[in-house]
C-alpha cells in the first residue's frame, strides 16, 4: 500500500518509475567499490597528494604508464562519485585534484581509509557474501564458514599474511576512532594507572592514547599468535592470552570493536571477565567500550552505517551483531554492570562507560 504522507496520496506511477532508477544501485553496487579499489591500487590520490597542482589527464597517464582512454573512464566515474575533482590548471586545461574523499584514500596518510577498502575488497573477505543466503537458512554456520571451510578467527591463526592484513585494516579506523574518542570523551581517562585494551591487535589504540596520556601504563591483550606479529613500543606491555578465559587486571579494561563479534552469552562471559579485571579499583574501576550503536530510526548517516556493520558481521561471523542501545543495556547488566552511559562521538561509533 503506498504511504499516505501530508494527507496526500502519493502518484503510484512515480514511486514505480523512481523505482526503475534505484534498482541499478543494487544491479550494479559493486562498481562503486571496485573502482575505488582500482585508484587505491594504482596510487592516484597518493600521486594527486603529492603533486599538489592539478593534473591532466596526459600527465596522470604518463605518470601511470597506462592507457589515457581507460584512466579517463575511471576518473570521470569517481569524479561523478565526489572522490577526485575537476578543476582548470594554469595552463587552461582541464586538471584533476584531490577531494575530502579521495584524501581519505592515500595509503600513508594519517586518516586514510585505504587499508581497510582494500581489506574489504580482498578476495578471502568478498567470497563470503555470495554464501549469505546459506548462512539466513542456516544460522548455525557462518557464510565465511561457508566460502573458506573454518570461521574467520581460525581462518586468521592459519594465514599469518591474512591476519596481518586484518590488523592493518583494523589499525587504520583506530587511527582515526581513537583520537576521536579522547575528544569527545577527555574525561574518561582522567586519573587512570592502567589500562588493558581487551583485543588490541597490533596496539595501535595504546599507542595513541598513551601519547596523549603518559600517565598511563598500557597492556595490549590479544591472542598470542597475533602479538607474534607485534612491534615493541615503549609504555606498551604486550600480554598473550583469552578474553573468555580471564583478562589481566588494570584499572580501566578498552575494547573497541570486539564485542560486536560475539553473540550475547559471549559477550557477557567476555564483559564479566573485564569486570573482574577492575575489581581491585573498586568505583575507580571501568570498562570503556567502543562499538556501534544502532538507531533502527535513522536520520544519522554515519551511525547509519552500523546497520551495513550488522551485514557484515552477520556475513563474516554469523555470532556477531551490532546492538541498539537497549541490547546494550542487556548484555551490560547481565554481566552485572550498576549502570552505564553511552555517548556519540564523530565517529561510527559511540563510547559506552560501564560502571562495576
Amino acid at each position: 500500500m503506498a504511504e499516505i504522507t501530508n494527507g496526500e496520496v502519493p502518484n503510484e506511477c512515480d514511486e514505480i518509475a523512481q523505482a526503475q532508477v534505484d534498482i541499478w544501485r543494487f544491479v550494479f553496487g559493486f562498481a562503486e567499490m571496485a573502482v575505488a579499489k582500482c585508484a587505491v591500487e594504482l596510487g592516484i590520490p597518493d600521486i594527486l597528494e603529492n603533486q599538489g597542482d592539478p593534473m591532466t589527464l596526459s600527465q596522470l597517464s604518463t605518470r601511470l604508464s597506462c592507457s589515457s582512454t581507460a584512466l579517463f573512464r575511471v576518473m570521470r566515474f569517481l569524479i561523478n562519485r565526489g572522490i577526485f575533482k575537476e578543476t582548470v590548471t594554469k595552463e587552461g586545461s582541464t586538471g584533476y585534484v584531490q577531494s575530502p574523499l579521495s584524501c581519505l584514500l592515500t595509503k600513508d596518510g594519517n586518516d586514510s581509509l585505504a587499508p581497510l577498502l582494500l581489506f574489504q575488497n580482498s578476495p578471502v573477505i568478498i567470497t563470503p557474501w555470495h554464501f549469505l543466503s546459506a548462512c539466513v537458512l542456516d544460522n548455525n554456520k557462518s557464510a565465511f564458514a561457508y566460502a573458506h571451510g573454518k570461521d574467520t578467527w581460525k581462518y586468521c591463526a592459519d594465514n599469518q599474511d591474512h591476519n596481518k592484513f586484518f590488523d592493518e585494516a583494523m589499525a587504520c579506523d583506530t587511527r582515526r576512532t581513537v583520537p576521536a574518542v579522547l575528544r569527545g570523551c577527555p574525561e574518561v581517562f582522567t586519573g587512570l594507572s592502567s589500562v588493558v585494551d581487551v583485543g588490541g591487535g597490533d596496539g595501535t589504540a595504546l599507542r595513541i592514547l598513551i601519547k596523549t596520556c603518559p600517565w598511563i601504563h598500557g597492556i595490549n591483550f590479544d591472542l598470542p599468535h597475533v602479538l607474534s606479529l607485534v612491534p615493541e613500543c615503549e609504555g606498551v606491555e604486550h600480554v598473550g592470552g583469552d578474553m573468555f578465559i580471564s583478562v589481566p587486571k588494570a584499572n580501566v579494561a578498552f575494547l573497541k570493536w570486539v564485542l560486536h563479534d560475539w553473540d550475547d552469552e559471549k559477550c557477557i562471559q567476555i564483559l564479566k571477565n573485564c569486570k573482574q579485571a577492575i575489581s581491585e579499583y573498586g568505583e575507580a574501576g571501568k570498562v570503556i567500550i567502543v562499538d556501534a550503536v544502532i538507531d533502527v530510526r535513522g536520520g544519522d548517516k554515519l551511525k547509519d552505517v552500523g546497520l551495513m556493520l550488522d551485514m557484515v558481521m552477520l556475513t563474516h561471523t554469523n555470532m556477531g551483531k551490532e546492538r541498539t542501545a537497549e541490547e546494550w543495556g542487556y548484555v551490560l547488566s547481565e554481566a552485572g554492570f550498576s549502570s552505564h552511559t553511552i555517548k556519540n562521538i564523530e565517529a561510527v561509533s559511540s563510547v559506552i562507560v560501564a560502571f562495576p
